[in-house]
């Protein structure tokens, strides 16, 4: 995961949003039509997609009591994820870096999809009996969206039930809970409590073909590139769209925070679905502002103009 700096995130707001056709500046005063809010407008909008992306953030979680970790509050112990969610942290301390993962799996396992995440994968499902795409662009590693039943998934960043082995590279899916027994009980995010400082060969270690090589999250990390791969197979299926939604998502997290905007910059409509306004918003078509599972779902509803096979 990628962040750019305030004033280069400006800049290319900037560029991408600043000045619509026809725009005149005064000024230092420029004419943008702002976003519409119109569901009505949407809905008809919706109603002749055809390929649909839908591309979600930490916010479509959040109400499902999964932890952001982002802006105050946003610590395990006394560290914020980018302290942790680095090669750097793993390498200098896998034990520390192996708790807060475990933490995050657990509390994972004991939470459900919301109405958000059931809306889109409803619409997956509806809409590809009337032969229409929906297909979700997940910067989250929790799994939700496949718990929902949404099947064309991309999971940008990877997931926490997955791991990847540092010696030979395999990746398994993993929901053992523990991950291994030296992490039972272990990693409560109280800032006072104390590291368990496991021994490394007491990790995580890879099953493949008696490789014993230390297990890590299959996540990207701070620092890390997206998998070229798939990273085309999103590029492709952003190309091709003639729809799209952001929801939940601060559009601050590069690459995948410039996926929008390079929607918005050929023509196609694109819709967000946010807590609050975004680097983004301007050059979107519509913006619905408050909580995903209720903004959500009424957007997504079978239109009067769908036929129900």
């Amino acid at each position: 995961m990628i962040f750019l700096p305030f004033h280069t995130r400006r800049l290319v707001t900037q560029v991408y949003f600043g000045l619509k056709p026809g725009s005149r500046k005064k000024g230092i005063v420029v004419d943008m039509a702002r976003p519409s809010s119109n569901l009505a407008d949407f809905r008809e909008v919706f109603a002749k997609a055809k390929h649909i992306a839908v591309i979600t953030g930490a916010g479509v979680s959040a109400e499902s009591g999964v932890p952001t970790f982002r802006g105050a509050g946003g610590y395990w112990r006394k560290w914020q994820a980018q302290h942790l969610a680095t090669p750097e942290a793993f390498a200098r301390n896998p034990s520390r870096v192996w708790e807060f993962y475990h933490y995050r799996r657990e509390v994972m396992l004991t939470k459900s999809p919301n109405p958000a995440h059931l809306a889109i994968a409803e619409c997956e499902s509806r809409l590809s009996k009337q032969g229409r795409k929906v297909v979700v662009i997940t910067q989250n590693i929790d799994e939700l969206h496949r718990k929902a039943g949404t099947r064309n998934l991309h999971e940008i960043h990877g997931s926490l039930f997955k791991t990847r082995c540092n010696t030979c590279g395999s990746v398994k899916e993993n929901y053992k809970s523990p991950i291994c027994p030296a992490l039972l009980g272990k990693g409560a995010p109280e800032p006072d409590a104390a590291d368990a400082a496991i021994p490394v060969e007491d990790l995580p270690r890879c099953e493949e073909n008696g490789c014993r090589g230390l297990l890590r999250p299959n996540v990207v990390w701070f620092g890390e590139t997206l998998d070229s791969t798939l990273l085309a197979e999103v590029e492709k299926e952003l190309e091709i769209c003639d729809l799209c939604l952001v929801v939940g998502t601060s559009s601050v997290v590069y690459p995948a925070a410039m996926f929008a905007p390079q929607v918005a910059a050929r023509g196609v409509p694109v819709a967000e679905f946010n807590m609050e306004s975004t680097p983004a918003t301007m050059g979107f078509t519509f913006h619905f502002q408050g909580p995903c599972g209720t903004t959500l779902p009424p957007a997504l509803v079978r239109h009067e103009t769908e036929l129900i096979s």
